[in-house]
């Protein structure tokens, strides 16, 4: 697979891309509502991927009607991710593998994720890699949240390297639209969601797993390492 330009940097969505934390959420989610007695669509879960909290709130909120107590689920909800949480957040196959290669290819790389900063530092920290990025944009580091552009771009000015040098690897719809739209070379890897005609159109490539990134970093003629093209360029 060849990209279209030169990769200078490499930016990761967190959840369903680099924490296997997407499908504890959606199961916290259906737990916490059947507690209170209502039926959480999962259609309504998938629309929420990659959304940042409050605006998942807002649907959940208007999905119910004003009479659902937003208060009492989030107690529940709260309850039940927490739980599954504390079993602990096993890492993505092929992140490990993949930080290595970036690694070898002298590859700066950073996270944008729609989660807050506590939450990406304790995940990112007690799988052993929160040290391994460059810069870290969450929640709470821009004004608007995915789908739109501006975590991408924060991440890039963080790493210094124009967004259409970087390669974005995201796992859901909103995040292919916040990364196409910062105009990044963008790959995703489905998770909870299938690729649909619209992430094909946004997409360089859909990939099965951070495996297939690594072998697609290998096959490309056109990555950049610190300025100098690697073996095959």
């Amino acid at each position: 697979m060849v990209f279209p330009r030169a990769i200078q940097a490499v930016i990761f969505d967190m959840d369903g891309l680099l924490i296997d934390s997407e499908g504890l959420v959606r199961q916290g989610i259906l737990r916490a509502a059947d507690n209170l007695g209502f039926h959480m669509p999962i259609s309504l879960c998938a629309a929420m991927v990659g959304l940042p909290v409050n605006q998942a709130l807002d649907m959940i909120q208007s999905h119910f009607g004003p009479d659902f107590s937003m208060e009492r689920y989030l107690i529940e909800e709260r309850r039940e991710i927490d739980a599954l949480f504390a079993e602990g957040v096993a890492l993505k196959t092929g992140v490990l593998e993949l930080l290595d290669r970036l690694d070898e290819l002298g590859l700066p790389r950073a996270v944008a994720t729609s989660s807050g900063r506590n939450s990406a530092r304790t995940n990112l920290t007690s799988n052993n890699i929160f040290h391994r990025f460059g810069a870290i944009v969450a929640r709470e580091d821009v004004p608007r949240h995915k789908p739109n552009p501006d975590p991408f771009l924060k991440a890039a000015g963080l790493l210094g390297i124009a967004p259409e040098a970087c390669l974005a690897l995201e796992d859901s719809h909103n995040g292919v639209r916040a990364a196409h739209a910062a105009g990044m070379m963008t790959v995703m890897v489905p998770d909870l969601l299938d690729p649909t005609e619209e992430m094909q159109e946004k997409c360089v490539h859909i990939a099965q797993s951070l495996h297939d990134v690594v072998r697609m970093l290998d096959g490309s003629s056109a990555i950049l390492a610190q300025g100098v093209e690697t073996a095959g360029g």
